[in-house]
């Protein structure tokens, strides 16, 4: 996974669930807790996303990292970048696919057709 499959499935998550613990960030991203924090410092430092403070009912203070409109923008500027280069894999993909078809159906890489 790419550094900005990384930011942008982060920025998802944040966004459908502001409060998730960097725990429970990290086993969906399926990275370590380090990167995960990691990843959520650097959205915070580049204006991406906010932390603020809440309170829990254990009288506990907690965190929701919420999506500044900065962040929104970049998610929306990401996931274009993100499908255009996905698309481009599919082409390249559906391309090798064709041909291997062809190969197989003209008995090439056939035992005994040399």
């Amino acid at each position: 996974m790419t550094g900005q499959e990384i930011q942008l499935r982060t920025l998802k998550l944040l966004e459908q669930n502001p409060h998730l613990s960097q725990r429970e960030l990290s086993a969906a991203l399926g990275v370590s807790l380090g990167k995960a924090h990691y990843v959520l410092k650097a959205l915070v430092n580049m204006g991406w996303v906010k932390l603020d403070n809440f309170r829990r009912s254990d009288h506990k203070l907690g965190y929701a990292y919420l999506l500044t409109a900065k962040g929104i923008a970049e998610k929306a500027d990401i996931t274009v970048r993100f499908l255009a280069r996905k698309q481009l894999e599919y082409e390249a993909l559906r391309e090798e696919i064709e041909q291997l078809k062809a190969e197989v159906s003209g008995g090439a890489g056939e035992p005994g057709s040399r």
